[in-house]
This record gives C-alpha cells, sequence and structure tokens, in this order.
C-alpha cells in the first residue's frame, strides 16, 4: 500500500509539474508571438493597437517574473530584514562606541589647539603693542608746547587740550585733494567715536604748516567744511615751525608758478595724543577710518585699566 500511494504521489508530482512546464511554454509562446508582431510591425491594424500588444507583453513578461519570484520564496512573503547588531541589553554595539568616543575625543584637540593659538596669538598682539609703544616714548614726540591762535581769534596752547584725547593734522587749507581727504577721514573717525556715549570725547585739531597763506581768517572759513569741533591753528612762521618740530613734521615750500601760487610739501600723519598731551599713535594715509576708530577704542579701553 504505502508503495501504491508514494507511486500515485510522483506521478501527481510529475504531472503537475509538467502542466506548469506547458502553462509556462504556453504563456512564453504568446509572449513570443506577441513580441514577433511588435518587433516586426506585421500587425499594423493601427497605432491604438500596436500599443495594446506592447502593454499586454510587458504584462506577461512582469507575471512570469513574479510568478518565478513567488515560488522561490517560502509563501511568497519577502526576506525579513537583518536585525541590527546590538550588544546585551540594546545598547549600541562597541564598534559604535569607539566611533563616537574618537569622534568626542577628535573635537577636544581640535577645540583645545584652537584656544592655544588664540591665547597665542593675542599675546603676540600685546607685545607687538608694547614694542610700538616704547619705540613711541623712545623718539619722544609731542613732548614739548605750542602756542597758537585758534580761527576765532584766541591764544591757545597745548596746555588747553590736556584731559582729553587728540587727533591731529598737519597741512594746509590751499592743498587741493590730500589734506582735504584726510581731514574728511579724521572728522569722520570722530563723528562715529562721538556716537559712542560710553567713550570720552576726542578733540580734532588742525595746524597749518603755511601760516602766511592761512590767517585766522582763512582757517575759519576752511573748518567749516569739516567736523563741527574741529579747531583750525596758525600763527607766526616761527611758532608754527616750532609746533610741528615737536612732531618731527617735514613742510617745505615748493617752486611758485606764472601767478606766484605754490604748493608745500609735508608729512601726511594723523597723530593721536593721550589726556596728558603725549603721543599715542600715528597713521598714515593707508589707515582708513576703520582702523583708526578701533585704534582709539583700544588705546582708550588700554588707559582705562591702567
Amino acid at each position: 500500500m504505502r508503495r501504491r500511494r508514494s507511486r500515485r504521489r510522483r506521478r501527481s508530482s510529475s504531472w503537475d509539474n509538467r502542466a506548469h512546464d506547458s502553462k509556462q511554454s504556453t504563456t512564453a509562446s504568446w509572449l513570443s508571438l506577441f513580441l514577433f508582431f511588435d518587433s516586426t510591425s506585421c500587425f499594423c491594424a493601427s497605432d491604438k493597437m500596436l500599443l495594446a500588444l506592447r502593454r499586454l507583453a510587458a504584462d506577461l513578461r512582469g507575471g512570469l517574473r513574479l510568478r518565478n519570484t513567488w515560488r522561490e520564496r517560502p509563501h511568497g512573503f519577502p526576506p525579513p530584514p537583518p536585525p541590527a547588531r546590538l550588544s546585551s541589553g540594546g545598547e549600541p554595539s562597541s564598534a559604535k562606541l569607539k566611533l563616537r568616543t574618537r569622534a568626542a575625543a577628535t573635537l577636544l584637540l581640535a577645540g583645545g589647539l584652537l584656544a592655544a593659538w588664540a591665547r597665542v596669538d593675542a599675546e603676540k598682539r600685546r607685545g607687538e603693542r608694547r614694542a610700538r609703544a616704547e619705540e613711541l616714548r623712545r623718539v619722544a614726540l609731542g613732548r614739548g608746547d605750542f602756542s597758537l591762535v585758534d580761527h576765532s581769534g584766541r591764544r591757545r596752547t597745548k596746555r588747553d587740550f590736556l584731559g582729553r584725547w587728540v587727533l591731529l593734522y598737519f597741512g594746509f587749507t590751499r592743498c587741493p585733494d590730500i589734506c582735504p581727504d584726510e581731514l574728511d577721514k579724521m572728522s569722520a573717525a570722530v563723528a562715529e567715536l562721538d556716537a559712542d556715549a560710553s567713550l570720552p570725547p576726542v578733540q580734532p585739531l588742525f595746524i597749518t604748516v603755511d601760516p602766511e597763506r592761512d590767517p585766522v581768517e582763512a582757517l575759519a572759513r576752511y573748518v567749516k567744511d569739516f567736523h563741527p569741533r574741529l579747531v583750525g591753528l596758525t600763527g607766526t612762521p616761527e611758532e608754527v615751525r616750532e609746533a610741528g618740530r615737536d612732531f618731527r613734521v617735514y613742510a617745505g615750500r615748493g617752486p611758485p608758478d606764472q601767478d606766484g601760487d605754490y604748493l608745500v610739501d609735508h608729512s601726511v600723519l594723523i597723530y593721536l595724543l593721550g589726556p596728558d598731551g603725549l603721543l599715542v599713535d600715528y597713521y598714515n594715509r593707508q589707515k582708513d577710518k576703520e582702523h583708526i576708530v578701533q585704534s582709539v577704542r583700544r588705546h582708550m579701553a588700554e588707559r582705562g585699566r591702567l
């Protein structure tokens, strides 16, 4: 009995396989037929018919692939995704912990290096400022006094400006471009510093290097074009030379033209004087308004910490 049953089972399974193979061969035959019509374009009833045959061929291809895939996998379900590799207790694996530890150590090391670099850079800048201040003390600029007349006709000396920060410029009223540019820059810096109520006021000064052509009246007209608190100073040629000598200002008259007019070649510097009347810093033409404002702020802060 058992042998008959096993033979019947083998026959039934073989018949099932033959039936399945015949169905596949029939489906493949139909698929080949439709592909043949599609490729040779013999079946040219219309474009709609050709499009319908193409869709049918695509459906047959997809059905065969889906059936083969369904038979290969048990119960027709896709395999489950592989479980995440976790250590005991559901915590991340030791490899992930090592990676995070290395990343944290790298960040800490980078932060320490940046902090060390910032400290070294700040110390370097402080050293440069100390060296510059020492250099200015050695040259001993601005230690003398001057006695000149302002644009309103009053006699003024350097002692009148003690206790205030001063920005000082030497020039002349008939200067075509350099002096107006520098006075505009100085006036803009003073205006920006005045806008900060936490800072002490800065007094702008202008001393002419051409007293023969810059009397009081000429200075009064000239200073109106710049900061409203700008004070213009003039005097005799000897008084003007004495004031310029204290700051090592060079001034030389150029050759006159046919009308007797001439230019004056002179030093182009803006001087910063502290409340004690001594030179603190100076700025050439390459220093813009922003640089002057930052420099004055820094000197005020350093003087406030002393």
